[in-house]
């Protein structure tokens, strides 16, 4: 939103996103406009979204995250 502001400050912001994590489990305090899809996912869980640009079909698949 910095960056949008850098150009004047705008009548309306709104978000478009790919994937929702849902409700309970979102990482930013906002909610967007335009949701391609809503997939509820546990705290040990994330969404990997591939797309034939990056050389695969395109899907989206729920995977549990990797311990670091």
């Amino acid at each position: 939103m910095d960056a949008l502001i850098d150009f004047g400050r705008p009548k309306k912001i709104e978000l478009a996103i790919l994937v929702d994590r849902g409700e309970e489990f979102r990482e930013l305090p906002i909610k967007a406009n335009y949701t391609g899809g809503v997939w509820g996912t546990a705290a040990d869980e994330t969404i990997n979204v591939y797309l034939k640009e990056g050389g695969s079909a395109d899907h989206v698949t729920v995977e549990r995250k990797r311990a670091a």
